[in-house]
């Protein structure tokens, strides 16, 4: 998909979020500027949530009350191979609501449970391309 203004990813984000459902974790792919938080604010409208939503960098995880409850980490601060048991993950916890996860590739290898993965290239100043891949478990569907 090419986006060609934050405007245009943000309302594809807004129909994306309508179709998750408790339990599907979204790992959202990109460089610095590349649009995964402007994602995070689509797929949380989308899902109903009319609050702000913002990058949570320096605290790790912002819980967003919604039903269902959303949880949107971001990753940026933590080393290569963190533990998910650090940044507060919890499989049970985290399955009844949606889990949106920035800069996921900080867990390396430890990712079996996302469902949904993003990945946004920047093209230009205002142009993105984005790649979605479906996942079932460690399955690619």
């Amino acid at each position: 998909m090419i986006f060609n203004s934050e405007e245009e990813t943000y309302n594809w984000a807004v129909e994306f979020g309508k179709s998750l459902k408790p339990g599907d974790m979204v790992a959202l792919y990109g460089n610095l500027g590349a649009g995964k938080t402007v994602m995070s604010r689509g797929i949380c409208k989308g899902l109903g949530f009319e609050g702000s939503v913002c990058s949570p960098t320096y605290t790790i995880l912002h819980e967003y009350p919604n039903d269902p409850p959303l949880f949107h980490f971001d990753l940026y601060r933590l080393e290569p191979g963190a533990e998910l048991y650090e940044v507060g993950f919890d499989h049970d916890y985290l399955s009844r609501g949606i889990t949106l996860i920035e800069w996921p590739e900080r867990l390396e290898n430890q990712t079996a449970d996302v469902t949904h993965k993003i990945t946004i290239e920047i093209i230009s100043e205002n142009v993105r391309k984005a790649t979605l891949e479906l996942f079932d478990g460690a399955r690619q569907k």
